[in-house]
């Protein structure tokens, strides 16, 4: 049995008050580890060491906290293969996912956020008096980081690293289903030189341990990833305080497969779009709009290669799915297919818990799912599930589908297929999403911005955007001699 234990101050520590969580391994159901069921103390003792390392951290110069983020990224890179295995054993994923994906991604946003702060640049400007006017970017103190379940890894190091290169320092809750990874970069963090107290990562609940970040009056900043109900309450604990807040949150986005799509090319990435990760992606498209001319081709087509899907062990690299992350999530995952049979919808593949042998046999696999015949307005087709289960409806008009898209409460992201460059600009200006897609899916730059329209979230981070978020911007203005 595996004991994880908080990292605070440079030294991984029991929680205050002796006390544990399971967790458990999805793939067989049974509990590998535990994890600290921290308190309002263990928080408040990670927010000391940050407040006591923030001076000398914030005043090292962009060049020496550059240095300092690549040797996180070379000592990362250094345990590849340890970080995929655990965050397979952790979430469920495909070890190969975690591999070639995830864990790159996370060795990437240090990397990337190293060179960012060295090629930096600020205004300056000669006012109409001779006055000099200029903005100094400065850290805005002890950042709280909350981070999901689902890209464990890769969502952590994507808020620790621009926190920590503009000058922060910071103190990580990461999601109590899949705390390993968090566990494991304490260890790295120790390898590359980090100073004690830049750092901290304490595990827990959000009712107890994010709820005490979220309202610690020395914890100035707030960048949260999750669910939208509980972005609703962190912004609420947050507003007597007047924090920063970064929300990213749920998503039901729209695929709108137009008649003129290149079908090679979008069959396969609607298919990843879909069910990569098991479905647990908060941008995998779970609405698929197909032009009614080509609907019936489309779902034959669709439904026969996702038919020839691979669920099982996600140590083995045939297999494309693996577990859902955890019992309870399956079980709405699977209560929300019965809810759309119960509403017309018709289940042309999937929609049942594959049951494996030997010691997978309780684990939590569930087969992926289309759905036919339901109402556009339906229950399923406007609330997130999280789950490898798509909709799939006609449409025969530019500006129907269009309205019907945004007829939801997300507005995370959507994908376009069409070969018309006119089409195509005009949906972007259409749809109501942070970031449209057209002919592709998932593919990333750090260097525009990311962040989701009305609930589905607030703010927005990557590139300049990031460098904003975690620094405040102060005007100095110098009088004309």
């Amino acid at each position: 049995m595996i004991r994880i234990k908080n990292y605070i101050n440079g030294e991984f520590v029991e929680p205050s008050q002796g006390e544990y969580l399971p967790n458990y391994n999805p793939s067989t159901g049974q509990v590998y580890s535990e994890l600290p069921n921290s308190c309002e103390m263990d928080v408040a003792q990670a927010v000391v060491a940050a407040r006591k390392a923030l001076p000398k951290w914030s005043k090292l110069n962009a060049e020496k906290r550059s240095a300092m983020l690549y040797r996180i990224a070379d000592e990362l890179e250094k345990r590849i293969e340890d970080f995929a295995i655990a965050e397979s054993r952790d979430q469920g994923k495909p070890v190969h996912l975690a591999r070639d994906v995830e864990v790159p991604r996370a060795i990437w946003n240090f990397r990337f956020f190293a060179g960012a702060i060295l090629h930096q640049r600020d205004l300056s400007t000669e006012g109409a008096s001779g006055s000099l006017n200029y903005v100094l970017r400065q850290p805005v103190g002890v950042a709280g980081l909350i981070s999901p379940w689902n890209l464990p890894l890769y969502l952590l190091s994507w808020k620790i690293a621009p926190a920590i290169a503009t000058g922060n320092t910071c103190v990580a809750k990461p999601s109590e289903v899949t705390p390993m990874t968090a566990f494991l970069l304490g260890e790295v963090l120790t390898a590359a030189g980090v100073p004690p107290g830049v750092v901290n990562i304490v595990h827990g609940v959000g009712a107890k341990a994010g709820a005490t970040l979220v309202e610690h009056p020395a914890v100035p900043l707030i960048s949260f990833t999750g669910g939208t109900s509980t972005g609703e309450i962190i912004q609420k604990q947050a507003a007597p305080f007047f924090k920063k807040l970064s929300l990213e949150l749920g998503g039901k986005n729209p695929n709108i497969i137009f008649n003129d799509a290149d079908m090679k090319k979008c069959l396969p990435t609607t298919l990843r779009s879909s069910f990569q990760n098991q479905g647990e992606i908060c941008l995998c498209g779970s609405r698929i709009f197909v032009q009614e001319d080509i609907y019936d081709s489309f779902v034959e087509s669709f439904v026969a290669e996702t038919e020839k899907i691979k669920v099982g062990d996600p140590q083995d690299s045939e297999n494309f799915m693996g577990p859902l992350v955890s019992e309870p999530h399956m079980q709405k995952v699977l209560g929300c297919i019965e809810q759309a049979k119960k509403d017309g919808g018709k289940v042309l593949t999937g929609g049942e818990r594959v049951k494996m042998s030997g010691e997978l046999e309780n684990g939590y696999f569930v087969r992926p799912t289309v759905i036919v015949d339901l109402d556009r307005c339906s229950e399923i087709n406007q609330e997130e599930i999280f789950g490898p289960v798509v909709t799939v409806l006609p449409f025969k008009y530019m500006h129907e589908v269009a309205d019907w898209a945004n007829t939801v409460r997300y507005g995370l992201s959507a994908s376009v297929w069409t070969s018309n460059l006119n089409r195509a600009h005009k949906m972007a200006k259409k749809l109501e999403a942070g970031t449209v897609w057209v002919n592709t899916w998932l593919d990333r730059d750090l260097r525009v911005p990311f962040g989701g329209q009305k609930a589905s979230g607030m703010g927005r981070e990557g590139g300049e955007d990031s460098l904003d978020f975690y620094t405040e911007k102060k005007t100095v203005c110098i009088g004309g001699l």
